[in-house]
């Protein structure tokens, strides 16, 4: 009997700064009841969610300290878990998290059709600087805002009524770099979900790319590692003009051979679907990607030990 589990990648348009908390929430709430409605069992939301990408300003004191979410969740939050268990739907959410010890990080979560969280990953690879760049209108300030993330890529079981696929989170940069999908990848991973916010220019200077090469790469980068590691993947963006700043959209529903079975269109609230059989990781992970057959860790030692390029001689 094939595992089916329905996803829907439910795209968010902009969130400008002016935008209330409880503006941005009934959003979510009306993506959530539109995958609700087309039968998704799993609705994946962007990173960062509930607010804008404040990592474009320089802030500080309260106005920085407002983007935070200091427990998950929380009372401004909490109707969308109480949606989760009243429509038995589950779901993925980025957020910025402040522990209660002030520790800060851009984290997601994916809680169950129950209504309780089922995992929790904190973003590992923080693009940007800690230090603002003079002359630049935006800034990409996640270095500054952000720990990185401590969890490592540990991977977690969904929930029964999904079929209990092997998961794993992502969260936009981390999307770029093979390493964490092949960790989750030797511990089996059927089904990743990862949100992003993208520019859709350089945010470090420069005019070589623009929002449609980056729009390509998010999603090369997505198909590529869903078969390099036989698993499901669903992207999905944060897009549009937040406040004069682009972000790609792009969000799509990858199959474990790498193919893009569903994709938003616009730059706006959109929701997509997809039918995702999870037995079709099978193919992937006991042939090409049999991994206790072919993998050869012995000649790997330099991808834990070097971090930048060097040229050695031998």
């Amino acid at each position: 009997m094939p595992r089916i589990l329905r996803i829907a990648a439910a795209q968010m348009g902009p969130i400008q700064k002016s935008d209330s908390r409880a503006e941005t929430l009934a959003r979510i709430l009306s993506l959530f009841d539109q995958a609700a409605d087309r039968g998704a069992q799993l609705v994946v939301f962007p990173e960062l969610a509930l607010t804008t990408f404040f990592p474009r300003w320089l802030l500080q004191g309260d106005a920085l300290d407002a983007y935070y979410e200091k427990a998950m969740p929380n009372p401004q939050v909490q109707p969308l878990f109480d949606r989760a268990r009243d429509r038995s739907v589950g779901f993925y959410l980025g957020y910025a998290e402040m522990t209660p010890e002030g520790r800060r990080f851009n984290t997601a979560i994916t809680v169950g059709p129950d209504g309780a969280v089922l995992g929790k990953y904190r973003k590992v690879h923080l693009p940007g600087s800690v230090e603002p760049k003079e002359g630049q209108t935006y800034q990409q300030l996640e270095k500054r805002y952000f720990e990185y993330g401590d969890f490592g890529f540990q991977a977690f079981d969904g929930a029964d009524g999904w079929h209990a696929p092997r998961m794993g989170m992502l969260i936009c940069n981390d999307r770029r770099w093979p390493e964490g999908w092949r960790a989750y990848g030797l511990q089996g991973v059927e089904l990743m979900l990862m949100g992003y916010n993208s520019a859709a220019y350089d945010p470090n200077g420069g005019t070589t790319e623009g929002a449609e090469l980056r729009t390509f790469h998010s999603s090369l980068v997505a198909q590529a590692n869903a078969y390099m590691n036989a698993t499901w993947a669903v992207s999905v963006a944060k897009a549009g003009n937040e406040d004069g700043s682009g972000l790609i959209g792009g969000s799509c529903i990858i199959d474990p051979d790498g193919q893009i079975v569903a994709q938003a269109q616009s730059l706006e609230d959109e929701v997509v679907v997809a039918d995702c059989d999870l037995d079709a990781c099978v193919q992937g992970k006991t042939k090409m990607f049999d991994f206790a057959a072919h993998r050869r860790p012995q000649h790997y030692r330099r991808l834990v030990d070097q971090v930048g390029v060097r040229h050695d001689r031998t």
